[in-house]
């Protein structure tokens, strides 16, 4: 695993050809002009959401998408990555946004993103990430390499069978009522255990917390 500063440059006979997925066109301008200023990326198309992402990729069979994960409406970034990666040619994904929780990296190396990277990366770092990620090696950022390297150093969360419980019945994806019913306590209880739950794997949703117990083996 390498961050995307160690990677260095790259030089290729042959440009890596790259789709652009976010949903603020303004953005996605942005990233056009910032790329046509860097030696060996072309730009093959831009999507707006993730389900055009998907339709684009099956059509123009870039070498990366450039996947944002926040995309409004219909599918998100991690989402879309799976979907991306289940096409007969699939893409490289490399994620490029502003969120690097724990859960929103554990989602999209999950889903198959063979990058995550931070907006506010320097345009010598992300020009290295892209030549990297097309390659199939890791590009991460720094601060998310040195969040995913503390995560992984750190001992597993201990879970009182209740929680088992509950988390188990959470990667079904029943709400706290259906929960609540299944195994016989209130909707009170429920809420009080997925708060210890979520402080304990270091999340704040329902998605991180199963992506999390998946992740460490804690749903086995």
């Amino acid at each position: 695993m390498t961050d995307a500063t160690a990677t260095g440059p790259a030089t290729h006979d042959t440009p890596v050809r790259l789709l652009l997925c976010d949903d603020h066109a303004v953005v996605r301008a942005g990233l056009r002009a910032l790329l046509a200023s860097a030696a060996g990326i072309e730009v093959s198309g831009e999507a707006g959401s993730g389900e055009e992402a998907v339709a684009l990729a099956a059509k123009l069979r870039p070498d990366l998408v450039l996947m944002d994960l926040q995309l409004g409406p219909g599918i998100d970034g991690v989402e879309a990555t799976r979907r991306l990666l289940a096409l007969p040619a699939p893409p490289r994904v490399l994620v490029l946004t502003t969120y690097d929780t724990d859960a929103d990296v554990t989602r999209a190396v999950n889903a198959g993103a063979t990058g995550y990277l931070l907006k506010a990366e320097r345009p010598e770092e992300l020009f290295a990430a892209i030549h990297a990620a097309a390659q199939g090696r890791t590009a991460l950022s720094p601060p998310v390499a040195h969040r995913v390297l503390a995560h992984l150093r750190a001992p597993r969360p201990e879970l009182t069978p209740r929680e088992r419980d509950i988390l188990a019945q959470l990667s079904q994806g029943l709400g706290n009522r259906d929960i609540a019913r299944a195994l016989h306590i209130s909707e009170a209880t429920v809420k009080t255990h997925l708060g210890r739950v979520y402080q304990k794997l270091g999340v704040d949703t329902r998605a991180g917390a199963v992506a999390v117990a998946k992740e460490q083996r804690l749903l086995e």
